[in-house]
């Protein structure tokens, strides 16, 4: 009786078991229905994504090229080593470190990138080093095949084919940081991509770039892309054409105002310098066709792997190649100044320019003594400014006052960036009684006027500021904004945006005292007691052709500098400012020679130099019309906005 009971407990729980067992094969049955019958295509197309990559193609940047098409910057081929860190082992690394030969900061920063590279950035390609040499490739190649995870591709770099020439204004590129990248989120711009640091490359950076294109591509488990036999084996022909692909747009070309012809010849007359500064602009349009900042930096390197040590060399060079000293720094003016002052008590009919003043070489005001460079005897003004002499300026600067003086420089545009466009552009600084007032413990005295007078105390300008002050005297009295860009246009060459002169202002000041500085000016050059006349008549000032007498109107200005400067020479800044010719001014240069000494001597004769060869070659023609609109004043500004720049240089930083 035990054992059928025994036997029926057996059976019906072998029976459960039988149920369960089947329920779960019935189970697993449904399952794989459902996967096969249901969900096949959604894994299909799973297992295919593993193949298949959409990879961004970067856009040709735009060119940039100078007034005649010649080529400023554009690009070239270069090799890129990219690396995908999912399938990239550490001692894989470790070897094409090796291979590369990088430095170890390089090295150090290579395996932070990679080691960065976390979830699904990790499977995405990462460009660890762009623009390999040859050497580089060949060792790479050779070893490629044991370096899973490691490609190199056929990509393009920013190339100057003229170097540390025109670098300040084209400016330079390099890697866009995180930060950037986050700022710039949807602008389509990808971790590696370079952008735009310096000059116009800065300032165009979106007319630049162009718009990146998109390609899919069917790739092995290493991330490699697969041979075409393999995309025919795999049968995923309709998924590349189902993705689909956009072809890359090229940038925009900017072309410049600026003359490379022109800028090398400046460039040469500055030779013997070790830093100064040339801006020549078209006087009737405010086309800047020269720029020269010495020392210069090639664009090349910056753009490149430069290392820590060449950066540091650059930034610790007491002369400063990173900075544009044509219109990032400011400077004493000078003589150069005294056109101010004169402007000023000609239009208040505070003295007539024939009223003759002595000068003993001093002028006493209090205990203090002011100095000339020497006695001048009985001048007036014409032969004051022709012969430089500062008594006189003293004098004038006593009627005119500090006030109505900077009145003047304002309506000229000093005090205020010259408008130019380039980032960092320096406003220099126009004195107020207001502002000692407030500034200087001692408040106003009268001694800042007649220093004011000469162009020193506290005023400051740029060699930019300067060009254009003396281009309104030479092209009957209009400020002008300076241009650097004449136009953007296609890569098929179809003009997108021009730029026609822009005009200011007319200044306030009348055709008969233009009339006047114009021969003041011009004698300074042509008389033989002006200061630049032995400059103008040796050889390599000598400007007059038998067959075409030129008259340059100009002035020189030696700006004593406070205290010594480090790895620097003791000397006193040289300038000239010039335009030419005399009638209907074609064009107008500022020449500065950091620590040159006399400007009579240093300036004059670069000035001149870069003045015959515009004439000579005739470079640029200039136009006399086609201003498209007159500016609202941007350049009275209050005097407190003008604080910051006090009696010391403003250097802003590269």
């Amino acid at each position: 009786m035990r054992r059928i009971d025994e036997n029926s407990d057996f059976r019906r729980r072998l029976g459960v078991l039988s149920v369960a067992v089947a329920g779960v094969f019935v189970a697993l049955a449904l399952r794989l229905v459902y996967l096969q019958a249901l969900r096949s295509g959604d894994y299909v197309r799973r297992a295919e994504d593993n193949f298949l990559e959409e990879r961004r193609v970067p856009a040709l940047r735009g060119g940039i090229v100078d007034s005649r098409g010649r080529t400023l910057a554009s690009n070239r081929p270069s090799y890129d080593v990219y690396v995908t860190p999912r399938f990239l082992a550490d001692d894989t690394l470790d070897r094409l470190l090796r291979l590369l030969r990088l430095s170890a900061d390089e090295a150090d920063a290579v395996r932070e990138r990679v080691r960065s590279r976390q979830g699904a950035a990790a499977h995405r390609p990462l460009r660890i080093l762009r623009d390999i040499d040859r050497d580089q490739l060949a060792r790479v190649e050779t070893e490629r095949p044991p370096l899973p995870g490691v490609r190199v591709e056929v990509g393009t770099h920013r190339f100057y084919p003229d170097g540390t020439t025109v670098a300040h204004a084209v400016g330079y590129m390099n890697e866009a940081s995180p930060r950037e990248l986050e700022d710039l989120r949807g602008e389509g711009y990808a971790p590696g991509d370079l952008i735009g640091r310096a000059g116009v490359e800065r300032v165009f950076e979106p007319h630049l770039r162009g718009v990146p294109g998109k390609q899919p591509v069917i790739v092995d488990a290493r991330g490699a892309a697969a041979a075409p036999a393999a995309i025919r084996a795999l049968e995923l022909g309709h998924r590349l054409d189902a993705m689909g692909s956009a072809e890359p747009k090229s940038g925009h070309t900017v072309a410049l105002t600026l003359d490379i012809d022109l800028q090398k010849a400046a460039e040469r007359a500055l030779r013997a310098q070790a830093s100064g500064a040339v801006v020549v602009i078209e006087a009737q349009t405010g086309r800047v066709l020269a720029m020269v900042s010495k020392p210069s930096f090639d664009p090349n390197a910056m753009t490149g792997r430069i290392t820590h040590e060449q950066l540091l060399r650059i930034e610790k060079d007491p002369y400063r190649p990173l900075i544009d000293k044509t219109l990032r720094e400011n400077y004493f003016p000078g003589s150069i100044y005294k056109v101010i002052p004169a402007i000023a008590a000609l239009e208040d009919r505070l003295i007539e320019p024939t009223d003759r003043i002595l000068c003993q070489g001093y002028h006493e005001l209090g205990r203090r003594i002011f100095r000339c460079p020497h006695p001048h005897g009985l001048v007036d003004m014409e032969q004051a400014i022709v012969q430089s002499c500062n008594v006189y300026f003293y004098r004038l600067a006593e009627r005119v006052g500090m006030d109505r003086m900077a009145e003047v420089a304002r309506d000229f545009g000093l005090g205020a960036p010259a408008g130019l466009g380039i980032p960092g552009e320096a406003a220099g600084f126009v004195p107020t009684k207001a502002w000692y007032a407030s500034s200087w413990k001692e408040g106003f005295r009268l001694g800042f006027t007649l220093q004011a007078a000469i162009g020193q105390g506290n005023v400051k300008v740029t060699a930019l500021q300067m060009a254009l002050v003396y281009a309104a005297i030479g092209n009957g009295g209009r400020l002008l904004v300076p241009q650097i860009v004449r136009h953007i246009e296609t890569a098929q060459g179809r003009v997108v945006q021009d730029f026609p002169p822009l005009l200011r202002r007319r200044v306030s000041v009348s055709d008969e005292t233009l009339r006047f500085l114009t021969r003041a000016l011009t004698g300074v050059v042509e008389s033989r007691k002006g200061t630049a006349f032995e400059a103008r008549h040796t050889p390599s000032g000598g400007l007059r052709q038998p067959h075409e007498p030129l008259e340059i109107a100009g002035k020189t200005g030696t700006a004593q500098v406070r205290g010594r400067q480090a790895g620097r020479p003791d000397r006193d800044h040289a300038w000239f400012v010039a335009f030419a010719p005399t009638t209907e001014a074609a064009i107008a240069v500022a020449v500065l020679v950091e620590h040159g000494g006399q400007g009579s001597k240093v300036a004059a004769p670069i000035a001149l130099e870069v003045t015959r060869a515009y004439f000579r070659d005739q470079i640029v023609p200039h136009a006399t019309s086609g201003f498209a609109e007159e500016l609202p004043d941007a350049t009275r500004e209050d005097d407190d906005a003008q604080e910051g720049a006090r009696s010391s240089p403003a250097v802003v930083g590269p």
